[in-house]
């Protein structure tokens, strides 16, 4: 459900709602693709001067768009999680995915969507 203020249809429940399938898609739990959904949203919202209310990183900081998990605080490779990875496997019916760790994970996924471009 779309934060509260945002009128169905608009441009902002359309955003919610795209932000939401894409938060889902990368094997995310359904209330927690809400959550990131409404505070996108929302952020979106204190920017544009659409809120009645607005905290000053929302206002004042660097957009969600640009920043791109540059505050994830690792420094290492970015990417999809192994669960994600895993999630994307069983629906491609990678045989022994269970054993496997997040590279052979990416390696069978990547092979089995090769095969299936090429057959």
């Amino acid at each position: 459900m779309p934060p509260r203020g945002v009128k169905q249809g608009s441009k902002r429940d359309r955003q919610y709602e795209a932000v939401k399938a894409s938060v889902k898609d990368q094997g995310r739990s359904e209330a927690v693709a809400e959550e990131i959904a409404a505070r996108t949203v929302n952020k979106q919202r204190a920017r544009s001067g659409e809120s009645r209310q607005s905290s000053r990183s929302s206002t004042e900081d660097i957009s969600s768009g640009r920043r791109g998990g540059k505050r994830s605080g690792t420094s290492g490779p970015r990417g999809r999680t192994r669960d994600q990875l895993y999630n994307e496997a069983r629906d491609l019916n990678v045989s022994g995915r269970s054993s496997m760790n997040k590279e052979q994970l990416r390696r069978a996924i990547d092979s089995k969507q090769g095969a299936a471009k090429r057959g």
